[in-house]
């Protein structure tokens, strides 16, 4: 089983920045999937950024790249979102995910992600 628990969440301003933490417990170890997943109110999920744990290769949706950076810290078992030139469009629940891999690479699709986090929201005014 695996736990997953984000913070950083909370109102900021077009042009600033976040931090979005993701700290999971439970079985952390192998090769698998972490993603940031954001859902805007009516609207379907999106996902933002995926890491393949295996090697650390990162995708990145196109609405987010350049602005965003999905990492992660092994020995503190957290993954993190870091939101760089924010715009009102980013706004909406944040949820880390974690999904099995398909060979070397990560899925797009929320279905194929079984673990999440409850989520933190980021509210971007402009």
């Amino acid at each position: 089983q695996v736990h997953l628990v984000e913070s950083g969440g909370g109102p900021v301003q077009a042009g600033g920045s976040l931090r979005l933490p993701c700290v999971a417990s439970g079985s952390t170890g192998g090769a698998y999937c972490m993603a940031w997943f954001r859902q805007a109110p009516g609207k379907e999920p999106e996902r933002a950024a995926r890491i393949y744990i295996g090697n650390s290769r990162t995708y990145y949706a196109d609405s987010v790249k350049g602005r965003f950076t999905i990492s992660q810290d092994k020995a503190k078992s957290t993954l993190y979102l870091q939101m760089d030139s924010l715009k009102p469009e980013d706004t909406g629940g944040y949820y880390c995910a974690r999904g099995r891999a398909y060979g070397r690479t990560c899925s797009v699709a929320p279905y194929d992600y079984n673990y999440w986090g409850q989520g933190t929201q980021v509210t971007v005014s402009s």
